[in-house]
């Protein structure tokens, strides 16, 4: 089989990830630059958190990349079962 279908995958994968770190941000209550204070740590841990799971799927299609092809071995290491 071909690498594009786990691809595919991993791609919805990640966007499901994000999706739901996304849905954790709440609105700051009020209209002025000061109310954003308060949720600063809550927006720099969702960087950070966005940022590592970018590396992750950066490296990740770079290892597919260098996959010609996928079979049932390969997936069944990848997720631990021999």
């Amino acid at each position: 089989m071909g690498k594009e279908r786990i691809v595919a995958f991993s791609d919805g994968v990640v966007a499901i990830i994000i999706t739901i770190m996304v849905l954790e941000l709440k609105i700051p209550h009020g209209d002025k630059l000061t109310d954003l204070k308060d949720l600063i740590l809550v927006f720099l841990s969702y960087f950070l958190s966005f940022t590592n799971i970018g590396l992750y799927w950066n490296n990740h299609h770079h290892l597919l990349y260098a996959v010609n092809r996928v079979n049932g071995t390969i997936l069944a290491k990848a997720y631990g079962k021999n």
